[in-house]
């Protein structure tokens, strides 16, 4: 129907209005894409065909209590003042109602799919519009490196306030310009090299598959003046296929981080996108993540690469030792 209105509205020359509630996120329902299309447009990634796109959303943190509903609530509704704060406040009160339904009806929230490891109310309280990355700040870096279907993806940690940004994000485009196209490995090697001379690196881990040849030219060439190194055969390498262990428990840790709000963020909308598209995946040891399917268009990279430099990280502030810098001058006695 959503097709035929578009056709029909394209033909007169005319426009169309659509409304709704917040989406379900799984549903695949038109309001989800284009709430995912004009993300993508904010992004870079597609053409700005003129949509406009308008939605007011209670702040993430919104308590579901008497108090901040009645303060929020007529705020979301706005010239809707049929809605009766206090009807709909019993409707949120009661236990028989879902509060991620309450939620997404009364608060127009985008809550999080049921298995999603990190929501939206959880990644968007960390955001600092104000967190920029100054050249010259010790940082950790982690990597997560693709081929062709899946992107590559350089994140970093800032050491004093675990700030995180996207230093480099390669993704395959939508579309025709899609066709055959591979990871410009020659572009992430400069970003790597652009990295080092612009920041303090206290160290980096890189997932080494498809990558290990480069991986082993950084470690060579930057392994020696790294704070902490990886646990692997080299400074850098942190093979992600060889220890599901190792990797669930870094993952929990992470996770713990970003819960207890001690992990920051610049509101990298990228960023926030594969935070948001990792999927729960338990095992023996824990939680890890992935994907929601093995082919699936909604990466995870990043996600994975901030993984890494909080590993990092981690490894730093319990392990690390202090890089002396060199200044260039000799003594001589």
């Amino acid at each position: 129907m959503y097709s035929t209105i578009d056709g029909n509205a394209t033909k007169r020359d005319s426009r169309y209005l659509a409304i709704t509630n917040a989406f379900l996120p799984g549903e695949n329902s038109v309001a989800e894409g284009m709430r995912d299309a004009y993300e993508r447009i904010l992004e870079g990634r597609a053409t700005d065909v003129g949509f406009m796109y308008d939605s007011i959303e209670a702040h993430p943190a919104t308590p579901l209590n008497p108090e901040a509903i009645r303060i929020v609530l007529p705020k979301i509704r706005g010239d809707a003042t049929w809605l009766r704060v206090e009807t709909i406040l019993q409707s949120i009160l009661d236990t028989t109602i879902a509060p991620s339904r309450s939620r997404r009806m009364w608060l127009n929230q985008i809550v999080a799919e049921e298995d999603a490891v990190v929501g939206p109310a959880e990644w968007d309280v960390l955001r600092d519009d104000e967190a920029i990355l100054q050249p010259g700040d010790e940082i950790v870096i982690g990597f997560d490196g693709g081929l062709r279907d899946d992107s590559t993806a350089l994140c970093a940690l800032r050491v004093r306030d675990s700030c995180a940004f996207v230093l480099g994000l390669w993704e395959k485009p939508d579309g025709p310009r899609g066709d055959g196209w591979e990871v410009p490995k020659h572009e992430v090697d400069s970003a790597v090299h652009a990295a080092f001379a612009a920041f303090a690196v206290q160290g980096m881990y890189a997932d080494v598959a498809l990558w290990e040849s480069y991986i082993s030219e950084w470690a060579e060439q930057y392994g020696e003046g790294l704070a902490v190194k990886s646990p692997g055969r080299d400074a850098i390498g942190w093979d992600m296929r060889q220890s599901l262990q190792r990797v669930t428990r870094a993952h929990e840790r992470m996770v713990r981080s970003i819960f207890d709000k001690k992990l920051r963020h610049d509101g990298d909308l990228a960023l926030r996108r594969h935070v948001l598209n990792a999927r729960r995946r338990t095992n023996n040891y824990g939680l890890s993540f992935g994907k929601e399917s093995k082919d699936s268009k909604r990466k995870v990279d990043l996600y994975a690469a901030l993984m890494l430099a909080h590993e990092a990280l981690h490894d730093l502030r319990a392990r690390g030792k202090k890089v002396r810098k060199r200044t260039g001058r000799g003594f001589f006695l």
